[in-house]
C-alpha cells in the first residue's frame, strides 16, 4: 500500500474523531482536509515502518490546537455555539438518543486535554502510548487524564457535582 493509499484508508477514522471533538459537521470535514492537505505536501517526512494513523492523529490534533489558540487570541471573537441534540446522526429510540445527547454534554464539560484523551482511547481506541505520542506528553499524563476524564464523566452522568471543593487541612 502506498502513502497516498495509507492516508485514504484513514479518512474515516479521522473524520469520526474530528466531528466528536468538535460536534460540528462542517468544522470537522473542514479539519480533516486541513489535515490532509498538511499531510500530502509533507508526505516526504513521514517515516516508513511507523504508524500512518498515528500520524495523522497528531497532525489533526496540533491543528486543532492551534486553531483553539487563534480563536481565544482574536480580537472580539465570539464563542460558538454548538446545537447537540442535531449533532446526533444514528437513528434511536428516545432513551438512546437522550443518553447520547448527555454524554455528548457531559464531554462538553470536560477540560480539553481530558476530551481529547478520553475521545482517543476511549472512542478510537488506540492505546496509551499512541494517545501520548499524538499529544505530546507522557503516558503517565495520558492515564492520569484519563483516569480523570472518566471519573467527571461518571459524576456528570449520575447528576453529582464534583466542582465543589474539598476542604484542604
Amino acid at each position: 500500500m502506498s502513502k497516498r493509499q495509507a492516508v485514504v484508508a484513514e479518512l474515516p477514522r479521522l473524520r469520526r474523531y474530528a466531528r466528536a471533538l468538535l460536534k460540528d459537521p462542517v468544522a470537522a470535514d473542514d479539519l480533516v482536509q486541513d489535515c490532509v492537505e498538511r499531510a500530502l505536501s509533507r508526505l516526504s517526512l513521514f517515516k516508513a515502518g511507523t504508524n500512518m494513523r498515528s500520524w495523522l492523529f497528531t497532525i489533526t490534533h496540533n491543528l486543532h490546537v492551534n486553531a483553539v489558540y487563534r480563536r481565544r487570541r482574536a480580537p472580539d471573537g465570539q464563542p460558538l455555539t454548538l446545537d447537540v441534540e442535531n449533532g446526533v446522526t444514528v437513528q434511536a429510540d428516545q432513551t438512546t438518543g437522550l443518553v447520547a445527547r448527555d454524554i455528548s454534554r457531559a464531554l462538553d464539560q470536560l477540560p480539553d486535554e481530558q476530551r481529547h484523551v478520553v475521545l482517543l482511547v476511549g472512542l478510537e481506541e488506540m492505546s496509551y502510548k499512541k494517545t501520548a505520542e499524538i499529544l505530546g506528553v507522557p503516558m503517565g499524563t495520558v492515564m492520569s487524564r484519563l483516569a480523570r476524564g472518566r471519573e467527571r464523566l461518571r459524576h456528570l452522568m449520575e447528576g453529582d457535582d464534583p466542582t465543589v471543593l474539598r476542604r484542604v487541612k
